[in-house]
């Protein structure tokens, strides 16, 4: 995996991917604060608080620094912050997780597709990835379809895998290999 210096701002045709900053709390606090967001994601947890938020960002420059992760907010032209997208970044096996959220008033108008599609292009350019895998909870089809869209496989299907909220839930495994990737994207 190729490392970089500095997280650099990645740009689509609607959207712009930059770092978070302390100022993102209050609204990253109200977007991913909605019990939605958190049913759907292993990650953040409900209620979602000020402190969770701020905890959360102030990690992201030490997880860039190291080679672990780089998290991107979802910004609007318009400057407005609508989600996030990121890659969990393993570089022994030069691979990484993709992950994402879309707040609630943004959701079906196609930026968790073209902010994915931005970051998963970063990961294999820039990083020089070999594979990126994300999961889904089988009951959050959309997510899914996001990852489709990217060129991702479905690899398979774990039964009563993940525990939320003191419930078992399947998930679905999907992977994009690079070489895959650059054929997918020559084709559309």
């Amino acid at each position: 995996m190729k490392a970089l210096a500095e997280q650099p701002i990645l740009s689509t045709e609607r959207l712009i991917l930059r770092p978070f900053t302390q100022a993102d709390v209050p609204t990253v606090t109200d977007l991913a604060g909605v019990r939605q967001i958190s049913e759907m994601t292993l990650s953040i947890p409900y209620p979602y608080t000020e402190a969770d938020a701020t905890a959360w960002i102030s990690q992201h420059p030490q997880l860039w620094a190291e080679g672990k992760a780089i998290d991107y907010a979802i910004t609007r032209y318009d400057v407005s912050l609508c989600g996030s997208v990121g890659l969990g970044l393993n570089p022994d096996h030069n691979l990484a997780e993709l992950g994402y959220w879309i707040g609630q008033p943004y959701w079906g108008l196609g930026y968790a597709t073209e902010a994915a599609r931005a970051i998963v292009a970063f990961g294999f350019t820039t990083l020089e990835l070999n594979r990126i895998n994300a999961t889904h909870f089988s009951d959050n089809p959309a997510s899914g379809r996001v990852m489709e869209k990217l060129g991702m496989r479905c690899e398979g299907y774990r039964h009563r895998h993940t525990l939320k909220w003191g419930k078992y839930r399947d998930i679905k495994l999907y992977g994009l290999l690079q070489s895959d990737w650059y054929q997918f994207a020559q084709k559309g």
